[in-house]
């Protein structure tokens, strides 16, 4: 495993949610060496979830600065890595400088994905991925609409909701014929979709974007049928990439992101990698893949720094997420296959359901809105991988919490 020895040094690259929390692992876990945090940002490292979820966003640390301090870790904000140097186990920045490293821990998340058509280049043709793009993004919404918003996720739908709410015109643009129909499947999907409707947004469903039109600004959007939709602003919210180019150069395996091991490490046992940008294998998901949530980066970071430091600590838990949405809150543990019974528990309303995912009668995923304590108890039976019958979950009188006591 990694070296332990004080004079060892450890560099992550990228101060996201995973970095952050790998680092602070890493001292928690016993290594004693260098621990050095380098991001191209100047920002002090922040919580990236209230981006999408409100405007003008005020930036929350991750941690604060002086606990960088307390942890003994160096954070170089405003440095960018241009290259890594695994024979030399250097970490090459801009400028030319070198950084040795023992272990190098690549942090660096993904990018937003562009759509490649005429015009995605005008004036207030957007994307939200960071602080600075939120700023840009509330910018516009202070100019007020009409708003174009390019992908139904959930970047897409909390910005639609924060536009509807400050009373802009929105049109979302979605390829899929349901809004996260990949996610939650078509009925849970729909309800998203009502939930959006009955406050004033418009879709466009099983469609794309043929170009952007405008001189300088964009001024419209034309759809691949031929319709035109009128823009003061859009937003580009149709996916990600990973940020590989690093670890590609470095001639690490990549494939539709980082590939590590249980614990974090790649193919070159010098470097690393964890959250967003990392291929992983968890045993609550289908296959290898990358997944791309707050609450997976932390966890996961955190489990590679604890292996990093010598204590090897597969990622192993449920996945979570959660997306806030005219005031109510969609939650998901687990995933679902498109091969998984859905079941959605009787009484369900766009405001308030409840669905679950059963792979050959055991619980695999749950998600829902207005249902926090159903939920957690589902992640109980997810975690023991419970048998229950689909009656049991459709029957509103059921108590999933009395099923968690009777698992085994």
């Amino acid at each position: 495993m990694t070296l332990l020895r004080a004079g060892a040094h450890h560099v992550v690259i990228g101060a996201s949610a995973a970095g952050v929390s790998a680092a602070m692992a890493m001292r928690s876990s016993g290594f004693e060496g260098r621990i050095t945090l380098v991001d191209a940002s100047s920002h002090l490292p922040y919580e990236r979830p209230p981006l999408s979820k409100t405007f003008p966003v005020t930036l929350r640390p991750i941690v604060s600065e002086q606990t960088y301090a307390d942890h003994g870790v160096e954070l170089r904000r405003g440095a960018r890595v241009v290259e890594l140097d695994p024979a030399a186990r250097a970490v090459v920045l801009e400028g030319g400088q070198r950084l040795r490293a023992d272990a190098v821990l690549l942090a660096t998340g993904v990018s937003a994905r562009t759509l490649g058509v005429p015009g995605e280049h005008l004036g207030n043709v957007l994307t939200l991925r960071d602080a600075d793009d939120a700023a840009r993004v509330a910018a516009r919404l202070d100019a007020g609409g009409p708003l174009v918003i390019v992908g139904a996720g959930f970047i897409g739908l909390e910005a639609a909701a924060v536009a509807r709410a400050r009373g802009l015109d929105v049109t979302v643009v979605e390829l899929l014929p349901v809004p996260l129909l990949a996610v939650l499947g078509a009925d849970a999907g729909g309800r998203v979709r009502r939930l959006h409707e009955d406050r004033g947004v418009r879709f466009r469903l099983g469609a794309t974007v043929a170009q952007f039109t405008g001189r300088d600004e964009v001024d419209g959007v034309v759809l691949a049928g031929g319709e035109r939709v009128p823009a003061a602003s859009v937003i580009v919210g149709c996916g990600v990439v990973p940020n590989d180019a690093l670890a590609r150069q470095a001639g690490i395996d990549c494939r539709a992101g980082v590939v590590i091991d249980s614990c974090g490490r790649t193919n070159r046992g010098w470097a690393w990698a964890a959250g967003d940008v990392a291929s992983l294998v968890n045993p609550h998901v289908e296959g290898r893949q990358r997944i791309e949530h707050w609450d997976v980066a932390m966890r996961h970071g955190a489990a590679v720094g604890a292996s990093m430091a010598g204590r090897p600590t597969p990622y192993a838990d449920v996945p979570y997420f959660w997306s806030d949405q005219y005031g109510v809150r969609l939650q998901m543990y687990g995933r679902g296959r498109a091969d998984d019974e859905i079941v959605i528990r009787a009484g369900a309303t766009a405001e308030s359901f409840l669905a679950f995912w059963l792979r050959g009668g055991r619980l695999a995923a749950a998600a829902g809105i207005g249902a926090a304590k159903d939920l957690r108890a589902a992640k109980s039976l997810i975690e023991a991988r419970a048998a229950v019958p689909p009656a049991v979950l459709a029957d509103q009188g059921s108590s999933l919490r009395a099923l968690t006591r009777s698992a085994p």
